[in-house]
């Protein structure tokens, strides 16, 4: 992806605000997942073909997750070792999505796709985050 590609994104061509906002996100979109495996365990367990105890689990990780990564963003100058950890573990994240619905789980059709739009929508926050990071890394210099 292009700096210019990455600064439209973000709405911004400073590294530094790119950085943030894709953590940000990051997020917004992880306590939003969070908020709805505590809240709704139960009918979305069902629907996705999930134990509501796996997605209270998940729930729980995921809200503390995105506290952090929240905490990341709310920083002026993110730390580069935290970001990279951040990009680090959503890869994490996203290849045991695919291990786990290859080798464990046993969704619901929607469960499935689920898993796969979830792993590809972090893998896509790894990858700008990432960027962003290379991007500020290489306007300090």
């Amino acid at each position: 992806m292009s700096t210019n590609q990455l600064a439209a994104l973000a709405r911004t061509s400073e590294p530094q605000v790119m950085l943030r906002r894709f953590l940000a996100l990051d997020a917004v979109v992880t306590g939003g997942n969070a908020v709805a495996y505590l809240a709704l365990s139960g009918p979305l367990g069902r629907f996705l073909g999930a134990g509501s105890g796996l997605l209270l689990a998940l729930g729980a990780f995921l809200a503390g997750y995105a506290g952090a990564v929240g905490l990341l963003a709310s920083r002026r100058h993110p730390p580069a070792l935290a970001v990279r950890a951040v990009v680090e573990a959503n890869l994490a994240w996203a290849a045991l999505s695919f291990v786990a619905l290859a080798v464990w789980l046993s969704p619901t059709t929607a469960g499935a796709v689920w898993t796969v739009l979830q792993a590809l929508t972090v893998t896509g926050f790894a990858l700008l985050q990432h960027t962003a990071l290379r991007a500020r890394q290489g306007s300090s210099v």
